[in-house]
């Protein structure tokens, strides 16, 4: 990889960092905005779903902007208006006797910027890279989405350390130099034309008619392992303190393990993808789904401390594998012009699947773990059937990329009609038979 894409890798990879910032940041803080403000535990949830609805909706809407304007000329933008709302909340907070409305709705332009922001990182390392160079990018991207998942409750309690409010001041700080440096910095190899929306809708409507089967069944193998990783994730820091007696930072370090273990599985997988070749993809998504389902069947019977980490490291491992292959699968499966909106139909889906695994899990409070997780362990093993049954590498991928699989691989390729006389070796049998 050249300098200059190193940089421009840098720079996208801060992007999944700090969009990931926007609600784990926040959760180690929310009993001391919920007391600062005076607020009830209801309200103290909405300022999570003010950010992540929002989001998950403005997603797709970007990606069509995208694809008619260019990837950075929505994402620098969407970062600052992200940064925007940090600022509007943390300023809300600071003048407002009673600052919950200034809050929320600082937390819904927020929410409305994120929704331009990781899928189109995504978009530009698959406009940008080719074959080997593309999967390392992105699971470095994948990597910097599961970092900002580890350190961000650190990073929460350490800013609410100077104020309860100064965590949002710290998204502002954080996303507008780097929207600025990403407009700045990042170029774009592709061109973008303004075109006709009937047209657009036709062309989106041809891929998915072609490919809907393996690459729905990729959106949900991605959406399901997100789900299950912070449904029960939600649930295992309510066992910690209630069965284990375990609080503050030794329960932050405990609960980053299984996601530390993911995203140095995307990362590993960045690497190991490109040398073999890009093979073997639905393998490693079905074996991922494995582990994630047989990960919930042990967390369900399991007692002990440890027996109980070893099935959330179990679930990491699960994740981890599926990730940065269904990320290949998807910004491959398109040309440059459409992968705007693939990669955001697919990013809206990942987000309501972080956003709604928490509550459907919490219902174990009221219904019993066993058939809470049972239900949540039978989706992953649907997912995982329909992985199996339905993706198709072959299928999903362009076909300029299984024609640069090929070639990687040293399969045979077109060959020019004049090397192919020149050749004795790879002459037609009728020119063999005349120059006898």
């Amino acid at each position: 990889m050249k300098k200059g894409s190193k940089l421009q890798v840098a720079l996208l990879c801060l992007v999944p960092f700090i969009m990931v910032l926007g609600n784990s940041m926040l959760i180690p803080v929310l009993p001391q905005i919920k007391k600062a403000v005076g607020i009830n535990q209801f309200q103290v949830g909405l300022l999570i779903t003010a950010f992540s609805v929002p989001a998950g909706l403005t997603i797709p809407f970007a990606g069509i902007l995208s694809d008619q304007i260019g990837r950075r000329k929505v994402m620098a933008p969407a970062l600052v208006l992200y940064g925007l709302g940090g600022i509007v909340a943390g300023i809300s907070s600071m003048a407002m006797r009673s600052p919950f409305w200034g809050i929320l709705a600082g937390r819904i332009v927020q929410g409305i910027g994120a929704g331009g922001t990781y899928q189109l990182a995504m978009a530009i390392v698959g406009d940008t890279f080719k074959s080997r160079e593309r999967v390392f990018a992105l699971g470095l991207l994948e990597a910097s989405n599961g970092l900002g998942k580890v350190v961000s409750p650190v990073l929460g309690t350490a800013f609410a350390l100077v104020t309860w409010f100064f965590p949002f001041f710290a998204y502002g700080f954080l996303a507008i130099p780097t929207g600025i440096a990403l407009f700045l910095f990042v170029k774009e190899k592709a061109e973008f034309k303004k075109q006709a929306f009937s047209d657009y809708l036709t062309a989106v409507k041809h891929i998915f008619r072609q490919k809907a089967p393996g690459l729905l069944s990729s959106f949900n193998a991605g959406m399901v392992a997100l789900f299950s990783l912070f449904g029960i994730l939600s649930l295992y820091s309510d066992i910690l303190e209630k069965r284990f007696g375990i609080f503050g930072l030794k329960k932050g370090l405990i609960m980053a393990g299984p996601v530390f273990i993911m995203a140095a599985l995307s990362f590993l997988l960045g690497i190991i993808l490109p040398k073999i070749k890009n093979k073997g993809l639905k393998a490693f998504i079905s074996g991922g789904l494995v582990l994630i389902a047989a990960a919930q069947g042990l967390f369900i019977f399991a007692r002990g401390m440890w027996v109980t980490f070893l099935a959330l490291c179990l679930l990491g491992t699960g994740v981890g594998l599926v990730m940065t292959p269904v990320n290949t699968l998807v910004t491959g499966s398109c040309s440059t012009k459409r992968r705007g909106i693939i990669t955001c139909l697919y990013g809206s889906l990942r987000f309501f699947g972080v956003a709604i695994g928490p509550p459907l899990y919490g219902l174990s409070e009221r219904f019993g773990t066993v058939p809470v997780v049972s239900l949540a362990g039978a989706v992953s093993v649907l997912a995982l059937i329909l992985s199996v049954t339905l993706i198709n590498q072959k299928k999903i991928l362009t076909s300029e990329e299984n024609q640069k699989a090929k070639v990687a691989s040293g399969a045979d390729t077109p060959l020019k009609a004049e090397s192919v006389l020149k050749s004795p070796s790879r002459r037609p049998l009728i020119f063999r038979r005349k120059l006898r």
